[in-house]
């Protein structure tokens, strides 16, 4: 029976069955050293050369042996199974690794992003990169628990939609048998719709925007975790909500995750008391305060705006998150709702956190005539969206809801450089699983 390596400082003095990949070797005359890897992690094996003639990083392996404990002054503290060893007495090759094209034995890949992507198969047995996608694995679950524990019901929204949710022109088009449809930009719709069946829902999907532009912030297909719920007393009940599920979200990743944090010398965001709440003129004005650029007449904050109103955030409320509300109602979907004392501004929300927007949300419209006044004047057919309109035309609660960036989340609370590392098979105009660029090294083509 398999042993799992992490299982083996338990059982000194006893032969053992592990099976896994040649993690390094190390030859030293009549005794080699191989570190095997396995899921749980890795141990070193102790051979005579005879037993692991031909063997290299990432073959895999069945080695049988005992396991004895390390000398005080030999144990390895960098190993959680440092205080042990297994001295092989069988080794089994089960597959052949090709040679690799560089060395997977360092903390750090020393390779260009486009080579880590592009071997996208064989960097994903890195620690460190598995590090990155452990901690998404803790946002993801973070979110799922955080909204469960509020009565959320979670749901799997369609990818193919008859109609645009956000509206402008970034969607992929695809041929639906004879008619013309859309790779989902938002399962906003949908969410919203079923406010009025369920009350609270939730869903983690992907989707698409056929961003027209390579940036270290976006890709083309998106890990959306997407929240909606009903009766609502205000659009500042949403940013409790979400405030909540944030702050959850990194109560999961602080306690899942210390190891995969220590790697990246990273911790997660700084929270006040409250996460403060700005309109997006009074941070416009305050950007121009503090740096002379005037940006109070823009429709949005650029990525230099984000960056200085969190380091304002940071400095004056002590937390590295902040809400920008109030953004033009006419530069956001037909569905926003526009604040009674000023109409020109909706109840539209962004969470910016680091430097970057984690999230977008807000209040929307649940009057019926309302929103067919809003399809005419933003140009919606309504027979492209009937199926979200037949909701509201047998009445729904007052909701809001909010949708946060899985990948950003990840990108930012690990404070890498570009979202590509963060996503496990990245999509942009330059890449479907490899370059799509000609004389790519991976393929040879």
């Amino acid at each position: 029976m398999r042993t799992l390596i992490s299982e083996t400082i338990s059982r000194i003095g006893k032969e053992v069955l592990l099976k896994g990949w040649v993690n390094t070797r190390r030859d030293h005359g009549k005794i080699v050293f191989i570190d095997l890897r396995d899921r749980t992690g890795i141990v070193q094996i102790v051979a005579s050369p005879n037993l692991v003639e031909g063997l290299h990083s990432e073959d895999v392996i069945y080695v049988t042996g005992l396991v004895k404990a390390r000398p005080g002054k030999l144990v390895n503290p960098k190993l959680a199974t440092g205080t042990v060893e297994i001295e092989a007495q069988k080794v089994e090759l089960i597959s052949k690794s090709a040679d690799l094209p560089f060395d997977m034995s360092k903390d750090e890949l020393d390779v260009e992003l486009p080579t880590l992507l592009d071997y996208r198969a064989l960097t994903l047995r890195h620690p460190r990169v598995q590090a990155i996608f452990r901690v998404q694995e803790a946002v993801i679950d973070g979110f799922r628990r955080a909204l469960q524990a509020k009565n959320f019901l979670e749901f799997q929204a369609p990818c193919i939609t008859p109609a645009v949710a956000e509206g402008g022109a970034e969607v992929f088009k695809v041929k639906y048998f004879e008619h013309e449809a859309y790779l989902s930009q938002s399962p906003q719709l949908y969410k919203s719709l079923l406010v009025g069946d369920f009350e609270r829902v939730f869903s983690v999907n992907k989707i698409f925007r056929a961003e027209p532009s390579v940036t270290t912030r976006h890709i083309t297909e998106v890990v959306s975790l997407d929240a909606e719920f009903g009766f609502i007393d205000s659009w500042l009940d949403v940013l409790d909500m979400q405030e909540y599920v944030v702050r959850f979200i990194f109560d999961q990743v602080a306690q899942k995750c210390p190891k995969e944090l220590a790697i990246f010398n990273a911790t997660v965001p700084k929270l006040s008391k409250k996460i403060p709440v700005i309109k997006l003129r009074e941070a416009q004005q305050i950007i121009f305060e503090r740096t002379g650029r005037d940006c109070r007449q823009e429709k949005d904050l650029a990525p230099e705006d984000e960056r200085e109103i969190c380091q304002w955030s940071t400095e004056v409320h002590g937390s590295e998150l902040v809400f920008v509300s109030h953004f033009l109602t006419k530069k956001k979907p037909f569905y926003v709702y526009p604040d009674p004392e000023d109409p020109t501004y909706a109840y539209s929300v962004d969470l910016i956190g680091r430097g970057v927007e984690w999230s977008s949300g807000g209040q929307r419209l649940n009057d019926y005539q309302q929103i067919l006044n809003n399809t005419k004047e933003w140009g919606v057919k309504e027979e492209d969206i009937e199926l979200y309109l037949q909701s509201f035309r047998y009445g729904v609660p007052p909701l809001g809801g909010f949708a946060l960036g899985a990948e950003r989340m990840t990108m930012n609370i690990l404070g890498l450089k570009n979202i590509r590392e963060a996503t496990m098979f990245p999509r942009d105009m330059e890449r479907i699983d490899v370059s799509l660029r000609k004389n790519n090294p991976a393929t040879g083509k």
